[in-house]
């Protein structure tokens, strides 16, 4: 597939979609800002090609370390004409838990309040020159709330939210605004999941599907199409029903539980405020 993509910024590259997204934008010849927080494994997507990629280590919170990546990027390439916000993370959350609530708060800083530092710095210079495409990677969890998996559904929910604020803004500037709402894909991410995943996508696939959909200039991209509709099936359900369904799945690990991945920068837990970043998506 010919991607009409040439300059690309591309957050959460470490693992899963991510690494599948950079591949296939690396190898249709674009110039590619790898974003994550594991050095070697950005590194490793680069080889070969370091004169278009530059690898960047930012926390994606962090307004003013993204707006020095940008600014860097952008003297060396120019405005992009892509962005994909892609960083993210999962975990359980029992509001219960006193401890859960840093990861509540750490969940939306990353996931959410990592969208729009990612995309702040670009908005004026592409505007200026009347085109390119803002694309946040959602989720399926974030159209319902899922038993255990509050926080990040909340995210999630709020990212599809800021996205459909943000097209409005921009609507006639010349840049559009994609929500890309994955269902369910095989990365690291997933692999604790201990409930039923359908429509499983491999993240070579699903990256495949999400690059077609921009290219399509499809404002809105469902990987799967078909978990959508499934997903919109269950919200017709009576809420006690849908409620008694979900409430029989296993839950989404805890962080410190078997099988839950780690979260960059959560505050007193031993080995996960390093640089090393967890695969994510």
């Amino acid at each position: 597939m010919l991607l009409p993509f040439r300059n690309v910024v591309l957050t959460g590259a470490c693992g899963g979609l991510g690494q599948a997204l950079a591949r296939e934008l690396i190898d249709n010849g674009a110039r590619v800002a790898l974003v994550g927080l594991d050095t070697e494994r950005l590194a490793a997507l680069a080889a070969g090609t370091e004169e278009r990629c530059k690898v960047y280590t930012p926390d994606v919170s962090d307004g003013p370390a993204m707006q020095a990546m940008a600014a860097d990027w952008m003297q060396r390439s120019g405005p992009p004409d892509l962005v994909i916000a892609n960083a993210g993370v999962a975990g359980g959350y029992d509001t219960a838990e006193a401890d859960d609530l840093a990861v509540f708060r750490r969940m939306l800083e990353i996931n959410l309040l990592g969208a729009a530092t990612t995309f702040q710095p670009f908005v004026q210079p592409m505007r200026a020159q009347g085109r390119g495409a803002l694309v946040g990677v959602a989720s399926i969890a974030g159209w319902h709330g899922m038993p255990g998996n509050g926080a990040y559904c909340a995210s999630k929910g709020g990212l599809i939210r800021y996205l459909e604020s943000l097209r409005a803004e921009l609507r006639g500037t010349g840049l559009t605004v994609h929500t890309v709402s994955p269902g369910y894909i095989r990365t690291a991410l997933t692999a604790g999941n201990r409930f039923a995943m359908p429509g499983l996508l491999e993240a070579d696939a699903a990256a495949h599907q999400l690059l077609a959909g921009l290219a399509a200039r499809r404002e809105k991209i469902v990987l799967p199409r078909r978990i959508g509709w499934l997903s919109k099936a269950l919200d017709l359900l009576p809420a006690s029903l849908h409620d008694r369904l979900l409430r029989g799945q296993p839950r989404k690990p805890r962080v410190g539980e078997a099988g839950a991945t780690a979260i960059p920068g959560l505050p007193g837990l031993p080995g996960l405020n390093s640089q090393k970043e967890p695969p994510r998506r």
